[in-house]
């Protein structure tokens, strides 16, 4: 038991997908904008890296790891990812054309996102069996949603601020996003 909320809390403090490995940056950017959006992204992203993350594993175990396919792992796993979130962008169009109009080109690309990519080749590098694939796949899954939430609340309160014309838009941005990452730095201590 210990074991596996070692590998939650690791994946959404301690290595944070964004803020420590610095991956899917792109869509952290760019739909942090707003707080609602975020929120549908990160329920989404934890959809797919968890569902993607078992599939991934019991796709490695019993067919290209037996039959000597490994490495054809990246493009089997990008199938299975672009399958799901196909799944997800269906579903939302149908019972929240809002939260989909709003989340835009940003959900179709997290097919390419390389957050979710990277989990599933990381649980494989590491060894990891089924549960432990999609625990660690959850966990990262929830720190992405932490960060990007996180940030979304932060360029909310920056509109009500008086900031300085050079660092208005992208570079207080990526101020605050250097910050929060220095600031999840502090989790690299916890031990149990």
């Amino acid at each position: 038991m210990k074991e596996m909320i070692l590998l939650i809390i690791g994946g959404a403090l301690i290595n944070n997908v964004v803020l420590n490995q610095f991956l899917g940056i792109c869509s952290f950017l760019g739909v942090s904008q707003q707080m609602k959006a975020s929120a549908s992204l990160g329920g989404a992203v934890i959809f797919v890296i968890t569902i993607a993350s078992g599939v991934a594993n019991l796709v490695y175990t019993y067919v290209l790891d037996p039959f000597g396919l490994d490495y054809m792992k990246t493009i089997v796993f990008i199938l299975v990812i672009a399958a799901l979130v196909q799944i997800v962008e269906m579903f939302l169009k149908k019972s929240s054309p809002a939260i989909y109009k709003a989340l835009g080109i940003f959900l179709p690309l997290i097919t390419t996102n390389c957050a979710v990519l990277g989990v599933a080749l990381t649980n494989v590098q590491n060894g990891y069996n089924f549960v432990q694939s999609v625990l660690s796949g959850f966990g990262t899954a929830l720190g992405y949603t932490i960060a990007i939430v996180l940030l979304a609340s932060i360029r909310s309160r920056m509109r009500e601020e008086d900031i300085p014309e050079p660092l208005r838009g992208a570079p207080i941005v990526l101020i605050s996003a250097a910050l929060m990452s220095i600031a999840f730095m502090g989790f690299a201590g916890l031990s149990f």
